[in-house]
């Protein structure tokens, strides 16, 4: 299990969103509100954007938040209209590692996941890796159930190059529904394309994780949306994503929530 905190907005530093909140990812890594499977995220972090050739660029590192010196730098210099950041407490069978710290990203696409799949690598593994295009298996770099859920979708997107993003997230569901069959899936997931932001709050067999977000909240600026596993500050403005969605944040529409 992870917490997880996504911006889209006007450019801030990075600060802004993971290290100045009250309740921020630094504050959620030792003292999280609402995790039910662990106390404390402090088997790794990291944080996604895109650059300014528009493809995604990472930062990830297997320490505690806390702990990495360079981020109090990090935090002031980098800017970017979107951020994506997440603090992981590792699930029994994946080790810590820069290997298995999110975000995952490939050229286009920045991907995170909040849950577990259980007995992932008996009940559900074996499927898939069935059922992946060789290029995208071999692309696998760890082994967590988190990077073979991204290696699912992206597979899917490569399958259909009209395929939406949203559609993607729906299909690899099923498909994890089907081969899970009455093992548990935590599903809640926050990734980009660089121009939105898609979030899932989804399980199976299982309540889903906590998941909100936020679009007038006034420690960010005018405009500002954002995402995240557990509210960053106490204003009171945030809402939770409804079980079984997927939260659709455009810079230029309202948000849209789809049913699964």
């Amino acid at each position: 299990m992870c917490r997880i905190a996504a911006y889209l907005g006007a450019e801030v530093a990075l600060e802004r969103l993971l290290l100045q909140p009250e309740h921020s990812l630094v504050v959620q890594s030792w003292a999280p509100r609402e995790l039910k499977y662990a106390k404390l995220n402090a088997d790794g972090f990291g944080f996604a954007w895109y650059g300014p050739d528009d493809r995604p660029a990472t930062y990830v590192n297997s320490l505690p938040i806390w702990s990495d010196v360079n981020l109090t730098a990090l935090g002031r210099t980098l800017s970017s209209d979107l951020w994506l950041a997440s603090v992981r407490s590792a699930t029994s069978g994946f080790a810590s590692g820069p290997a298995n710290t999110q975000p995952f990203c490939d050229d286009d696409i920045i991907f995170t996941h909040n849950g577990y799949i259980s007995h992932f690598a008996t009940a559900v593994r074996p499927a898939l890796c069935e059922f992946l295009a060789p290029p995208i298996l071999a692309s696998i770099q760890g082994n967590t159930d988190s990077e073979y859920l991204f290696a699912l979708i992206r597979h899917l997107l490569a399958e259909d190059d009209e395929l939406a993003l949203e559609s993607a997230i729906g299909e690899a569901f099923a498909l994890i529904e089907d081969w899970a069959d009455e093992e548990t899936a935590l599903l809640n997931l926050v990734m980009s394309d660089g121009e939105r932001i898609y979030a899932c709050r989804h399980a199976i067999n299982h309540e889903s994780p906590s998941l909100y977000y936020t679009t007038d909240d006034e420690g960010f600026p005018d405009g500002a949306q954002l995402i995240a596993s557990e509210a960053l500050t106490s204003s009171g403005l945030w809402r939770p994503v409804p079980d079984h969605h997927i939260l659709i944040l455009d810079p230029d529409e309202p948000p849209e929530l789809l049913a699964l």
